[in-house]
């Protein structure tokens, strides 16, 4: 079953990325060499976002992130594991773990 791990960081962790390069690497390498990685990425700050609501069929698009929180979506890891176990095992190793969050949530299956 695949799973995203969506990994929530503070800007300030996003600004300072270089520092924890070295630890995402070593992740990527760990989830590559066991043969669970499907893909993933890191993305640019919550500020360059851009946010897109359909109302009345017209577009309403905003400059910025859909909330304002501290924490933002900093990057995700797609994995193909047997199970949620499995998958919080790998979860639990990324390295905003320590001191940020990760969600672990299910991919749907494509039905095509």
């Amino acid at each position: 079953m695949q799973y995203a791990i969506l990994v929530y960081e503070t800007e300030y962790d996003i600004a300072n990325r270089e520092q924890h390069m070295p630890a995402y690497m070593a992740y990527s390498q760990a989830l590559g060499e066991a043969g669970v990685m499907v893909g993933g990425a890191a993305l640019h700050p919550s500020h360059t976002a851009t946010t897109l609501r359909l109302q009345n069929d017209q577009r309403q698009v905003q400059d910025g992130p859909y909330a304002d929180t501290k924490e933002q979506l900093g990057g995700f890891f797609l994995i193909d594991v047997p199970d949620l176990d499995t998958a919080l095992n790998w979860a639990a190793r990324c390295p905003a773990a320590s001191n940020c969050a990760v969600e672990v949530r299910p991919l749907l299956p494509n039905p095509a």
